[in-house]
């Protein structure tokens, strides 16, 4: 895949090198030589990833890894930091920086190439999400609030056959996380498919591959998301790579450096927390898209969407299926009355009763203002009248308590009753006898049920 790649360097040949290299495969290329310029195009071009050198003037690259990573509209760029400094604790300080890496001059283009398009999925898949995120705050069905880049409290498993190595790791990380040392790969396999917040496994071990491991993981649809930490040794420039390619989220080298694993393991953290973040928010998005806001029933467009393949199923043989529609009896009047939130409040506890009453298999919803809908797989007209009824009699039989319990309002509701009818049937036509029998039933005298078999 290709990907538009930021190059931040104050030297000139350096620049022009680096967009030789990247352009020679298929990257486009935009450049800064200064830290504020970086910031600048960082937020208007919004790259796939920065390659960012350390030793600039004014803002050196630290400060300015530092704040692309508390900003909100460049926290989610992958960041490579580019030196001659090759020392742990300029290594460890950018990664403590927000840095997903580390690379050191001349740059082994192996290496370089490996983590540009590691790096770059990355950002792509997180793109993904936050492109939806925004389309759900667009419609309304999200609000905006500051995400806090949590790194600690973490499940890690560790996954080594190495015993002294494993407990190193463990020691380290048990400060701030939870650790589980396993050194069987099929035990591993199967916690990862758990609630795992980072993997980190033994890609030398001696007694598994730890490269199959890395790739089992990444196809299994459970254990995909969650980041993988790869122990290696740097020497062995091929399996480095490998591991990059098969998903490793980053890379560790042996001996392992307490100070770095940890800064690694945060950096993986904040990018697993902020993909969860952005998953769970879409999850909420969906499901208010389907949802009523006021009774927490499923509403119109989730109704359309299940009852669809119902009369489907029922015109190629199948068993047929009912549908009610529900009508709360002379519901202006109690708006009129007593006002509108004593009319929501009517509303609500009509659906909860609603809710309550239907079997486990049925589907209550609001179909807009006071008229409600149960979608009732496999039940025939017949049986479907039965239920309706139960739920007019539980309705009328108990009065409703509104206005925080001032007042006591009996409520009814009148319910039309239809069921598919077979081949030719469609949704529209299902729900036009249902709403006819309702209006056979108001115009009956209300708090009655009607029903039409065809």
């Amino acid at each position: 895949m290709t990907a538009r790649i930021l190059v931040v360097d104050d030297v000139d040949t350096n620049i022009r090198l680096l967009q030789a290299k990247l352009s020679a495969e298929y990257f486009d290329v935009i450049t800064a030589t200064d830290g504020e310029t970086a910031l600048l195009k960082a937020v208007s071009e919004q790259p796939d990833l920065i390659l960012l050198d350390v030793m600039m003037p004014g803002l050196d690259g630290f400060e300015v890894c530092r704040r692309l990573k508390v900003g909100s509209a460049t926290r989610h760029i992958p960041v490579v930091m580019v030196t001659a400094l090759d020392g742990r604790e300029d290594r460890i300080r950018g990664l403590e920086a927000g840095a997903d890496d580390f690379l050191a001059k001349p740059l082994d283009d192996l290496m370089l190439f490996a983590r540009v398009r590691s790096l770059t999925q990355l950002k792509a898949s997180i793109e993904e999400l936050r492109k939806r995120e925004e389309s759900g705050r667009r419609m309304g069905l999200l609000e905006g609030s500051a995400f806090r880049q949590k790194s600690s409290g973490g499940r890690v498993l560790v996954v080594d056959d190495q015993t002294r190595q494993a407990e190193k790791i463990a020691a380290e990380l048990s400060s701030d996380h939870r650790v589980t040392v396993m050194d069987d790969p099929e035990r591993a396999l199967t916690a990862a498919r758990g609630p795992v917040d980072l993997i980190i496994i033994n890609g030398v071990s001696e007694t598994f591959d730890g490269l199959k491991l890395i790739a089992q993981i990444r196809s299994n649809a459970i254990s995909r998301a969650a980041p993988v930490l790869a122990i290696v040794d740097v020497h062995e420039r091929p399996r480095v790579v490998k591991a990059l390619e098969l998903g490793a989220n980053d890379i560790l080298a042996r001996p392992i450096d307490p100070q770095e694993l940890a800064a690694r393991c945060r950096t993986l953290m904040r990018h697993k927390r902020y993909a969860d973040s952005l998953r769970n928010k879409l999850d909420h998005s969906l499901e208010m898209a389907v949802t009523d806001p006021l009774t927490g029933l499923h509403n119109r467009r989730y109704l359309l969407g299940q009852l669809d393949p119902l009369v489907d199923h029922a015109g190629r043989g199948g068993t047929p299926a009912s549908v009610l529609i529900l009508d709360i009896d002379h519901f202006k009047s109690i708006n009129d009355s007593f006002g509108h939130d004593a009319g929501d409040e009517v509303l609500v506890e009509f659906a909860v009763r609603l809710a309550t009453n239907v079997r486990a298999v049925d589907l209550p919803c609001r179909y807009g203002g006071e008229e409600f809908v149960v979608i009732m797989p496999e039940t025939r007209v017949e049986d479907a009248k039965i239920i309706a009824d139960r739920i007019r009699a539980q309705v009328a039989g108990t009065p409703f308590m509104v206005m925080e319990g001032r007042e006591s309002l009996n409520v009814t509701i009148s319910i039309g009753v239809a069921a598919t009818t077979g081949e030719g049937d469609s949704v529209e036509a299902v729900l036009k006898r249902a709403d006819e029998a309702l209006y056979e039933a108001k115009q009956g005298g209300r708090n009655r049920v009607i029903a039409r078999a065809a």
